[in-house]
């Protein structure tokens, strides 16, 4: 059996074109992550070559050739494999993919890691590094209920407020801000350049606590600053046409909003959204 082990590698650029797809490749890839491997290229070059045989047939690497025709890329690296019987090539095409497979991840490194992506203030799409936001969501969050529980400060509900208007609080990856969400002012704080994919509001609903919330009872909520139940009809439509206009201007195009409501005053929360 040959060892090409020994052999010096040597990367060539050739017309994408000018490769075979293995008709012996058993791994498949999905439009999506074809998409994603086009967005990673995009974003860090064509750093891994493909390999192919003396005919040019692709040994690994079909996934990053079909990125690369998604991104036009005409001309691609690639290393000819010329030590490897036909089937020592078969039996490579699959050990490349399972054993890739077969690696793990430290996942407080990971969390560490995708954490200070997501907490860069640029335009980086945390996405590029393969990992779907839940995925993201949900490694960040397993991270953080391994930290010791001691840590955790208890929290008197009656000790007088410490967060003052205007607090920026850096919580992990999240940003907290105690400000006012009818001024401009309060957004830029919290958002500097960045722009909301989605939103999640619960705003008050100009509906009085006491008699409303609660359930029976048991537990005793002060009443909001504003919108308490104290608005009128049309006072209440321009509160939240203050807030729907500031939340579309710092949201990006296609964004989706998620907003809270009483089932009360619906008809002004729709009359409102139709202003914007």
């Amino acid at each position: 059996m040959t060892n090409s082990c020994a052999s010096n590698l040597t990367i060539v650029y050739l017309p994408i074109d000018a490769l075979l797809p293995n008709p012996c490749n058993a791994r498949t890839h999905s439009s999506h992550q074809r998409r994603q491997i086009a967005a990673s290229i995009k974003a860090f070059g064509f750093t891994n070559p493909v390999l192919i045989d003396n005919r040019n047939t692709i040994i690994a690497g079909h996934g990053r050739v079909e990125a690369a025709k998604l991104l036009g890329i005409d001309r691609v690296p690639t290393v000819r494999l010329e030590g490897l019987t036909q089937d020592q090539i078969r039996a490579y095409v699959i050990a490349d993919n399972r054993l890739a497979e077969k690696a793990g991840w430290a996942k407080e490194i990971l969390a560490i890691e995708l954490q200070h992506l997501i907490a860069l203030d640029n335009d980086l799409d945390v996405t590029i590094t393969g990992f779907e936001i839940p995925e993201i969501d949900l490694i960040l969050q397993e991270a953080g209920a391994q930290q010791d529980k001691d840590d955790v400060v208890e929290i008197d509900p009656v000790a007088p407020a410490v967060t003052q208007t205007g607090d920026l609080w850096q919580m992990g990856r999240h940003r907290v801000l105690c400000g006012n969400s009818l001024h401009d002012t309060s957004f830029q704080a919290l958002l500097g350049s960045r722009r909301a994919h989605a939103v999640f509001i619960d705003p008050p609903y100009n509906v009085a606590i006491d008699g409303n919330v609660c359930g029976k009872g048991s537990i005793k909520h002060r009443e909001f600053s504003m919108a308490s139940g104290e608005l009128s009809e049309a006072e209440f439509v321009v509160f939240l046409n203050t807030v729907f206009r500031l939340l579309a201007r710092f949201s990006i195009g296609g964004s989706v909003h998620y907003i809270c409501i009483d089932w009360r005053h619906m008809s002004e929360l729709l009359a409102a959204g139709k202003r914007i």
